[in-house]
């Protein structure tokens, strides 16, 4: 993205070797920030606040969050499940804002940034527990960006389905004939969301460029909502 430059941006990115992460390293590398790529077990009570405490001043927080889409009916769908979705989506998320908020209040300026899901923007089935979890994230950052906006921090979240990345769409699902089929079905692009093109939008949500959006949720998904 021309005259995209996040050169002395402090970076934190969670998950960094999961679902987005490999990625958002390297474009966010390659603008020249300086990417704090933590790998650590995020859903650990404790780990978040610890994270950002190691991390010291932290210009961006990358919340990359995601775990194995759960395909279970929702009258199948145990506590356990509920559970387990939450804790490592729902609660990560609000510690980590929690922990690095003080900072970037304190100094008037900041971005959090959620690598969420359109599960939570257009029903489908089997998904009740997952798009559950990715909506209370969705509602969470919208109302965290509207609260600390006029303070001069920007909450955002990229909602996104059909992206390219080892979680969702292993190269055996983006083999399968079947899936080719839906791609073209139900995806007007026709095609997955690079990985690249959506850390590029990404990297534009953490630049000055973007300062002016606060508490949006941005549809990154081919077109696939809003149906």
């Amino acid at each position: 993205m021309q005259g995209l430059d996040l050169s002395g941006r402090r970076v934190l990115l969670t998950q960094s070797q999961d679902f987005m992460g490999p990625t958002l390293a390297q474009v966010f590398g390659e603008l020249g920030a300086e990417v704090i790529a933590d790998d650590s077990a995020v859903h650990l009570p404790e780990r978040p606040a610890q994270m950002v405490a190691e991390a010291g001043h932290v210009d961006v927080l990358l919340a990359n969050l995601g775990i194995p889409a759960v395909r279970t009916t929702a009258d199948q769908a145990d506590d356990d499940e509920w559970r387990d979705a939450f804790a490592c989506m729902v609660d990560p998320l609000q510690r980590l804002v929690r922990a690095v908020l003080p900072q970037m209040l304190a100094r008037g300026s900041g971005k959090i940034i959620l690598m969420g899901s359109a599960s939570a923007l257009r029903g489908m089935a089997r998904t009740s527990t997952y798009s559950a979890a990715r909506g209370a994230q969705l509602a969470y950052m919208q109302a965290v960006g509207a609260e600390v906006a006029p303070r001069g921090v920007q909450v955002n979240a990229i909602a996104q389905n059909f992206v390219d990345n080892p979680t969702y769409f292993p190269p055996e699902v983006q083999a399968n004939p079947a899936f080719q089929e839906r791609l073209r079905r139900e995806v007007p692009l026709g095609r997955l969301v690079s990985a690249r093109e959506d850390a590029m939008f990404a990297a534009y949500l953490a630049s000055a460029h973007a300062d002016c959006f606060v508490g949006q949720v941005f549809p990154v998904c081919g077109g696939w909502v809003p149906r």
